[in-house]
């Protein structure tokens, strides 16, 4: 995304104005905030991107290698990554499908279900998502350009909007220790 000068107005609010002048005044505020997190998301992106360039990774295939990564043993059923991501499993495959060919990760048989398969990370993966992790923590999470308590406010509002939509529930609550 080309870098440009600031613009001498607000295009959403332009937009919410136009929206209230041609009389849809019930939705103008639910417009102004979809428009606006679509823009925060492009602005984002386009910082993760950045920093990602470097190492020849999208933002997609980041995400499945620090989710290898993360997991205990470097590997996950295929359908587990899907379901993890959030993502269509064609989307899943064929980032696999890239990762596989660059000797990222391993496509190898599900030890139990012979349908499915198994997503390995391989050395030159974990090696790679590491660097790569160590980037986006500098380039980009350390400083998100919102202050903390902006960043927990819109977590906290995002996280009711995603709960809402069914994306999660709330997980069970913990025994306390021993």
């Amino acid at each position: 995304m080309a870098q440009h000068r600031p613009l001498p107005i607000d295009p959403l609010a332009e937009a919410k104005r136009q929206w209230l002048a041609h009389g849809w005044t019930d939705a103008a505020e639910g417009m102004t905030v979809v428009i606006s997190v679509m823009r925060a998301q492009q602005l984002l992106l386009a910082r993760v991107d950045a920093a990602l360039k470097p190492f020849e990774l999208s933002f997609a295939r980041y995400e499945v290698l620090r989710l290898l990564a993360f997991s205990r043993r470097g590997r996950l059923p295929l359908s587990s990554v899907v379901s993890r991501l959030q993502v269509h499993a064609t989307t899943v495959t064929s980032t696999a499908d890239r990762l596989v060919r660059d000797g990222l990760i391993l496509r190898e048989p599900h030890p139990h279900d012979g349908r499915a398969a198994m997503l390995a990370l391989t050395d030159a993966g974990r090696e790679l998502v590491e660097r790569a992790t160590r980037a986006l923590n500098t380039e980009v999470f350390a400083d998100p350009g919102i202050s903390p308590e902006d960043a927990a406010d819109l977590v906290g509002i995002v996280a009711r909007l995603r709960k809402d939509a069914g994306d999660f529930t709330d997980p069970r609550p913990q025994p306390d220790p021993l």
